[in-house]
């Protein structure tokens, strides 16, 4: 197994004292626990992008690029690029300047984003948000693995011998799929040969199950190694305590403040918005969340890994208000405590070269 930090940069007031941190200081905590991350050996670092409600990751290359500057090693991931509404050229140009930065280790994580209002900011019909995501990304992937490229399609005027420039550090880098509710990104992921990125963040584990299933499937019908169909997965949230009866005590009021706080009423019901763990314990014992003692995250880890058979798991420690001292000594626990036991026991080639 392989380890990736997440920040989606929310900036909502803490969810129990109401305090909000400068947008300056907010993006500083996320580069520090990025470097931290490097640090203490988790694989890579990703950061997502939002461009409706209350986060700071509009401009992902941006911060990716920062972090390329204080980093050496880690891979630097989005979580995910929004590629159905933005330019695939800009795409191209923006990630490939920042592999060169980074010395080829950027990768990208495509989907349709998990914020309804993206689409009206940027004049395009949600109601085409799957037609949208298919043609934007097959054009990336042309455009990185091409030069002179002749295309026509829907969403854009057509291109004529367009090479975009710069090129990627060395050779088109890995594009993972996000996928959350819908068949379309497995199946797009399945097409291509690409890895999948399943969210488990918000809905049972069945629900996911279901995604990469397809997702196996059709990558073997289309011609693909089996053996390459790799897939990573989200969490929802770590927190670490000594005993799970401890991380009830000590989380339990910010865990249920930060259900209340990121509920979504006019999206109640619509698969992927709103948790249906709004106790700790019912996150705990059902939910994706990562809440416990050490052995307790060991097994769910474990548990998720029997059915998806995933390749890289990804933590977040940023949504509950944690300070970034608090953050990054849960990293640390983690990578003591809790990596090495799952690193053992689901031994992966993801990232071996």
């Amino acid at each position: 197994m392989r380890f990736q930090v997440l920040s989606l940069v929310g900036h909502a007031p803490h969810p129990l004292t109401g305090e909000l941190p400068s947008a300056a200081d907010r993006l500083e905590e996320v580069l520090s626990v990025g470097e931290a991350a490097e640090r203490l050996g988790f694989d890579a670092y990703a950061v997502g992008e939002r461009h409706a409600g209350a986060f700071l990751s509009s401009s992902p290359t941006v911060l990716l690029a920062a972090l390329a500057a204080r980093t050496t090693r880690i891979r630097l991931l989005t979580g995910v690029t929004v590629v159905a509404i933005l330019d695939p050229v800009r795409v191209a140009e923006d990630f490939a300047t920042l592999d060169q930065i980074s010395r080829g280790r950027i990768e990208l994580v495509v989907g349709k984003g998990a914020e309804a209002g993206h689409f009206d900011l940027f004049g395009l019909d949600e109601a085409r948000q799957w037609d949208l995501q298919k043609e934007k990304y097959e054009l990336l992937r042309r455009l990185w693995s091409e030069e002179g490229v002749d295309w026509e399609g829907e969403f854009r005027p057509p291109l004529r011998g367009v090479t975009t420039v710069p090129r990627p550090y060395a050779g088109v880098p890995r594009i993972w799929h996000g996928s959350a509710t819908s068949l379309n990104s497995p199946e797009l992921a399945a097409k291509h040969g690409d890895p999948l990125f399943t969210a488990n963040a918000i809905q049972p584990r069945e629900a996911y199950a279901k995604l990469i299933a397809h997702y196996r499937e059709k990558f073997e019908e289309y011609g693909h190694d089996p053996a390459q169909a790799y897939v990573a997965a989200g969490s929802g949230g770590l927190l670490i305590a000594d005993t799970d009866e401890e991380a009830i005590a000590r989380y339990r009021d910010v865990y249920e403040a930060r259900v209340r706080q990121t509920f979504k009423p006019h999206l109640e019901g619509k698969p992927g918005y709103n948790t249906p763990f709004k106790t700790i314990e019912d996150a705990i014992e059902n939910g994706p969340q990562l809440i416990g003692s050490p052995q307790r995250i060991i097994d769910k880890i474990l548990g998720y890994h029997e059915v998806y058979r995933h390749d890289l798991q990804s933590v977040s420690v940023d949504g509950f208000g944690l300070s970034t001292a608090e953050q990054v000594d849960t990293l640390q626990r983690f990578a003591e405590e809790i990596a090495p036991v799952v690193r053992k026991e689901a031994p992966t080639r993801l990232w071996d070269a």
